[in-house]
């Protein structure tokens, strides 16, 4: 039976993740808290791991109910704790200094700041995947991969690859329901540098994107809508809610069903 194994949100974009027990469904299908604050330069511009590998050495520990978080750089010998709404320029100040150029902390508590505006929704992946991947890569385990991907929903007890049946097919709607939340597949998720680095170190892995690739598409189940994939660094699927759906909760357990509909 498939199940709700793991719910990881990533408070500050690009920063650690924190695992939650429930996550809260906000209007806009985001889940409460993700991608809540960014970082940005004087242009406006994301300061994220995607432009700036130094992102990486950055540590952080997140108390959401306390709304604190731990911040420790390689520049410092402990680790700082700030509130995350009071103490937004000293935060801001504190990854100023260790980035080298001054960066500023936004907030939106309605959307946060995701890659996909138009699907906001949290990105699925089961274990089983992340397990299979990362056996692709020598020296790499399940975690390794889970902080690498970045992915929200984790789903148990399935096969690898499972979630590829989430986005439409052949006119279908497919849904998936985590006990009383409903999410819509939309496609699978875009891959970006991030994955090819170490998460804690920045450091590339050797080939990485090449021998994500050739297995993916090696891999690739006969469920998937191949249509899907005009390349194969794809992985996870994005998702979005409908507004019915809002303060509704996905549990840590919950079942999980795949409920298909025409269009």
């Amino acid at each position: 039976m498939p199940y709700l194994a793991k719910t990881l949100i990533y408070p500050i974009k690009s920063l650690d993740g924190v695992e939650v027990e429930q996550s809260k469904i906000l209007s806009s299908g985001a889940l409460e808290f993700d991608r809540e604050f960014a970082l940005f330069d004087g242009q406006g511009k994301f300061v994220n791991g995607k432009n700036n590998s130094k992102i990486h050495l950055i540590r952080s520990q997140f108390d959401i109910f306390n709304r604190t978080i731990s911040l420790q750089t390689p520049k410092e010998d402990s680790a700082q704790v700030f509130h995350l709404d009071s103490e937004q320029p000293e935060i801001a100040a504190s990854l100023s200094d260790f980035l080298g150029f001054a960066v500023t902390l936004r907030q939106n508590p309605f959307l946060g700041f995701p890659d996909d505006t138009n699907s906001p929704g949290p990105t699925v992946i089961s274990t089983a995947t992340l397990t299979e991947v990362a056996s692709w890569f020598p020296g790499l385990n399940v975690d390794d991969m889970r902080r690498r991907i970045r992915a929200n929903i984790e789903v148990g007890g399935v096969p690898a690859f499972w979630e590829d049946q989430l986005f439409s097919q052949q006119g279908d709607i497919i849904s998936l329901r985590v006990g009383e939340v409903h999410l819509f597949g939309v496609n699978p998720c875009q891959r970006c540098i991030v994955p090819t680095r170490n998460p804690d170190s920045g450091e590339a892995y050797p080939n990485f994107q090449k021998i994500f690739v050739q297995q993916r598409q090696a891999t690739l189940p006969d469920w998937a809508d191949s249509s899907y994939f005009n390349h194969f660094y794809r992985l996870g699927v994005n998702t979005r809610l409908t507004p019915s759906e809002t303060g509704k909760f996905c549990q840590i357990g919950h079942e999980i069903d795949l409920i298909t509909s025409q269009m």
